[in-house]
């Protein structure tokens, strides 16, 4: 079962006496099995790790990983931040970063995003904290200050890498947001080219911009129609052959809605606007370069009570 651990994970469960290191790597290796179809499964095995194993990094990673993705926002937060600390290393910050944003302290993940050493993160994590960051600056009602940040060179790239069609469609959605429906197609359309795996949905929102309704669609809305025209009926009651009339009967119904647009727009045009407070825009988080402002512990960004 260790087997299937990373190298450097076996390598720290040396330190444990070899039947507690079994137990561990078993809990562990389940832990990552159960993450994304049963996350409370996931974190019950994971604090099962943490209670033989609690100065184990990679242990204090997978409870808070498994924390993030049950929704136990503050004990994700607690986890990672303690697996930082011993590790030095700052590779969640972008899922910190989103547990504030979950918390509702936007203000929080910007600063996570303005005190990141963005020199010292690798580009996937760089891109995915950028996006959590234009996400919180989206939640606190600066939408064309979310649409600024997303603006870096990363987003124009010529060369496709394995976070590209997510910064695309990040920036579709907040171009959407700021009710700039035409831009926003054209993103929806490039992060969809950029998504052969379909990873994201950006297939579909286009195609719900363009007005187009899937077949599945098209018979959900006749089967919507056809319970409303038995529900009104029902109401006002059926006659039957004798003159009865009977009672009206329960009907489910459902209802689908979708929104359509066009454009033509080739590239993003830079958005410079700033905003003032806890929201302020520097020129550094419009352009999505090295970031500048107030350093921000990141023992500052959450209390370490556990939640999720």
């Amino acid at each position: 079962m260790a087997s299937d651990l990373d190298t450097a994970v076996r390598a720290e469960l040396l330190s444990l006496a070899k039947p507690v290191a079994e137990t561990v790597a078993r809990h562990l290796v389940a832990t990552g099995q159960l993450i994304d179809e049963d996350p409370a499964e996931a974190l019950a095995h994971a604090l099962a790790a943490r209670r033989l194993a609690a100065r184990i990094s990679a242990v204090r990673e997978a409870v808070g990983l498994a924390a993030y993705h049950a929704g136990e926002w503050q004990t994700a937060i607690a986890e990672l931040r303690t697996y930082h600390r011993m590790t030095g290393a700052q590779s969640h910050l972008a899922v910190l970063a989103d547990c504030e944003r979950a918390l509702g302290r936007p203000e929080r993940a910007i600063d996570l995003f303005r005190g990141a050493d963005r020199a010292a993160l690798d580009p996937a994590t760089a891109v995915e904290l950028l996006i959590v960051a234009a996400g919180a600056r989206g939640d606190l009602g600066q939408k064309d200050a979310a649409v600024a940040m997303l603006q870096v060179p990363e987003l124009t790239g010529d060369q496709v890498q394995p976070w590209t069609a997510r910064l695309r469609y990040a920036y579709a959605d907040a171009l959407l947001a700021a009710a700039r429906r035409e831009e926003a197609r054209e993103w929806f359309a490039r992060a969809a080219e950029a998504d052969p795996d379909a990873e994201t949905d950006a297939a579909e929102r286009l195609l719900e911009l363009d007005g187009v309704v899937l077949e599945g669609d098209e018979d959900e809305v006749d089967e919507d129609a056809g319970a409303e025209s038995s529900e009104t009926a029902r109401a006002e009651g059926d006659i039957t052959a004798g003159g009865n009339v009977e009672p009206a009967g329960d009907v489910e119904a459902r209802t689908d809605t979708g929104a359509s647009a066009s454009t033509e727009d080739d590239e993003p045009g830079r958005d410079d606007e700033s905003v003032d407070g806890a929201g302020d825009v520097t020129a550094a988080d419009a352009a999505g370069a090295e970031v500048v402002g107030p350093d921000s512990d990141e023992a500052d960004a959450a209390p370490g009570t556990d939640r999720r």
